[in-house]
């Protein structure tokens, strides 16, 4: 089964730009312990294919009923040190940051303290609508619901996407650069909606970028504190914080990421910068992008969070009810074709023809892109899930098939198992 929509192939990109990566392709470095009896072909799959995209590092964990029964991981964490991959090792999840984001939401959705449907601004009022100068009336019409579906009416193919302009944003409110999240939000309140909102699905990291600011003012938190407390400890995805642009500031156990070509360079968005930067090292303003982008962990953590919302693992984080909310399909005007949608947080593919499914029948699944970092999160119909992290990516004209033979490795190499391991990784992790 490969997934195909146009969102997940196109959504691995969250910027485009010229990007570096190690210079010449070589095999990636293997697991240092052989993979269990009958999977092998995940290593042979990954490596060839590493190897193809010149993808320096990696990490991967499969799932299967709640249990986690495979983690693998290929080459270098730092190619210039030789630091093998280690099953610890964090790597940037890009837009893999929505789901946890979304889920963040629905929790404070059944605990009574948001409504999906109460209109965004009304529970900002750090965000006066009423001082933004030039500001398009529609925006008091936004509702969370609409922000969680990609549907509020910003359209960054028509115009820009807000999230990497820190100096422009900066600059127009006057304040020093980078733009944080906050700046960019008062920036955006001055400029016009590209299309009424609700009425079709546009892939926008703003709307998520509000979407935090709601879960702050909700609990009295900070967006890191209180997705902690609502989602990754009661999962136990340990691993998971928000990364830092700047590489002195990175976490001890995160790779290095590697853009391609390696020879580019850009201007850092830190002004105290003397010098051009690689594309993933200050290239863009990574705590800006927090709740759509922000997140690092490990593959294993990422399976933490899945299996914990389906419920295959213990405690579920969400009711059944909740997670058909979560799958549906968004109502007209928006688009009622094709197999797949985005529902809150999550890509969502029913079976097809059958239209008494229920949500234990769907599969969901998100990707991430970012200058050296590809992400892939997927929850099966099948009882299975996958996490599969890396820390290069290729140039924007070649994202499309990356990300199709990426997913379609994962795909066949889960299909050749004839007999799945007992043990509980999870367990042997606590």
């Amino acid at each position: 089964m490969l997934i195909r929509d146009q969102f997940s192939l196109g959504a691995m990109v969250l910027i485009i730009a010229a990007i570096a990566a190690p210079a010449a392709a070589e095999s990636p470095q293997p697991p240092a312990a052989p993979a269990p009896a009958g999977m092998q072909l995940y290593d042979r799959l990954v490596g060839e294919w590493m190897k193809k995209w010149n993808v320096p590092g990696g990490q991967i964990a499969v799932a299967r009923g709640g249990r986690l029964v495979l983690v693998r991981s290929y080459g270098w964490a730092n190619a210039e040190a030789r630091t093998p991959v280690k099953s610890d090792s964090r790597f940037r999840i890009a837009s893999v940051s929505k789901p946890i984001t979304a889920v963040a939401i629905l929790r404070l959705v059944e605990a009574g303290r948001l409504d999906l449907d109460a209109t965004a601004f009304e529970l900002l009022p750090q965000f006066p609508l009423s001082e933004a100068p030039g500001g398009d009336p529609r925006l008091a019409r936004i509702t969370l619901r609409q922000l969680l579906t990609h549907t509020a009416g910003w359209d960054r193919d028509k115009t820009f996407d807000p999230m990497f302009i820190p100096f422009k944003a900066a600059q127009a409110l006057r304040v020093p650069p980078p733009a944080d999240a906050a700046t960019i939000i008062r920036y955006m309140l001055r400029q016009p909606l590209d299309f009424e909102p609700g009425q079709k699905y546009v892939y926008s990291n703003f709307g998520y970028c509000l979407l935090g600011r709601v879960i702050e003012q909700a609990t009295g938190k900070s967006y890191a504190e209180a997705v902690r407390e609502l989602v990754l400890e009661p999962c136990g995805a340990r691993s998971l914080g928000l990364g830092r642009t700047r590489l002195s500031e990175r976490s001890p156990r995160e790779v290095r990421y590697y853009a391609q070509p390696a020879s580019e360079r850009t201007r850092s968005v830190f002004p105290d910068a003397q010098e051009q930067v690689a594309e993933p090292d200050g290239g863009f303003y990574l705590e800006a992008l927090d709740a759509h982008g922000g997140w690092i962990g490990t593959a294993p953590d990422l399976l933490r969070f899945a299996t914990s919302l389906d419920g295959s693992r213990q405690p579920a984080l969400l009711k059944p009810e909740t997670l058909a909310l979560m799958t549906a399909r968004p109502a007209a005007p928006v688009s009622q074709a094709g197999t797949t949608h985005y529902g809150l947080g999550w890509m969502i593919r029913y079976p097809e023809k059958d239209k008494d499914a229920d949500w234990q029948q769907s599969t969901w699944w998100h990707t991430g892109s970012l200058p050296g970092t590809a992400a892939l999160l997927v929850r099966t119909n099948k009882g299975l899930s996958w996490a599969a992290l890396f820390n290069s990516r290729p140039p924007y004209a070649k994202l499309k098939q990356f990300a199709a033979e990426l997913d379609r490795l994962m795909w066949k190499a889960a299909e050749e198992v004839k007999e799945w391991p007992e043990d509980d990784l999870f367990e042997q992790d606590k």
